[in-house]
């Protein structure tokens, strides 16, 4: 199916790696301009070599701190006025409540709250005069179901869908849409970041906890990043202008709700 986003301009935050990445390489492969954005350079341009010679692509890399208001403006200055934009940054670090002070709670909603607003806020306007926009955050599983051991990345997260669920509903009459993705366990470093402190709780090790974690997951395995990186397309897509406002979990049926 073609997606109608060929000649889009897309920005895909923390791009480098992991699910950002599989995002970049799915909507290049539908023809988007792909803005790339993360904090080292090294591996950026890695990954926009990658994409190019995979996809054929235009693809333009801006290395920044995206949670500050000097690497917005310079990835701004770069992708202009983006028709798609994908917010995305690395989770708080796993641990203890008691272990966490101000700082450590100010820094999770900089990175997984404020910044994503501020992005919206930045790029929201020039999409409802074109009438066309496609907002998606990376989000987390947690969100539906939060994790012990990422209390920050659970609070953080929840309220940036708190301020979605109020948004969304004003701007898809202009066909600009806001949904968010929350993966759960897929093969990236923020998974073996994740055994290994159960590693270390448990006592077992990191292959035993990862093997129980793919046995008690109902699909029996963890999720590939292109298979994210597809479902961020569909969502960025022409066709996608009457889904707005959703969560959608991609966690192989580990969530057991109804809701």
């Amino acid at each position: 199916m073609d997606l109608g986003i060929s000649g889009r301009s897309a920005l895909v935050c923390a791009s480098s790696k992991g699910l950002g990445r599989a995002c970049a390489v799915s909507l290049a492969r539908e023809g988007a301009v792909v803005t790339l954005v993360a904090r080292g350079a090294e591996a950026l341009e890695a990954t926009a070599h990658d994409i190019r010679r995979e996809t054929g692509a235009r693809v333009l890399t801006v290395a920044a701190d995206i949670t500050t208001h000097e690497g917005r403006a310079a990835v701004l200055a770069v992708c202009g006025e983006p028709d798609i934009l994908v917010t995305n940054a690395g989770g708080p670090k796993p641990g203890d409540f008691r272990d966490w002070d101000r700082d450590a709670w100010i820094a999770a909603l900089d990175a997984n709250m404020l910044t994503p607003i501020a992005l919206i806020k930045a790029t929201l306007d020039t999409m409802l005069a074109r009438r066309f926009g496609r907002i998606v955050n990376i989000t987390s599983a947690a969100v539906k179901a939060p994790i012990d051991i990422l209390g920050l990345s659970n609070g953080a997260r929840s309220g940036l869908t708190g301020f979605v669920a109020g948004l969304a509903r004003k701007t898809v009459g202009r066909n600009v849409t806001i949904n968010n993705l929350l993966p759960g366990p897929f093969e990236t470093d923020r998974l073996m970041e994740t055994a290994r402190l159960w590693s270390r709780q448990s006592g077992k090790t990191e292959e035993a906890v990862l093997a129980e974690r793919r046995a008690g997951n109902p699909a029996g395995r963890f999720g590939t990043p292109a298979e994210f990186g597809d479902a961020c397309a569909y969502l960025c897509s022409a066709q996608a202008g009457f889904i707005t406002g959703q969560n959608l979990l991609l966690d192989g049926g580990n969530y057991p709700g109804t809701f």
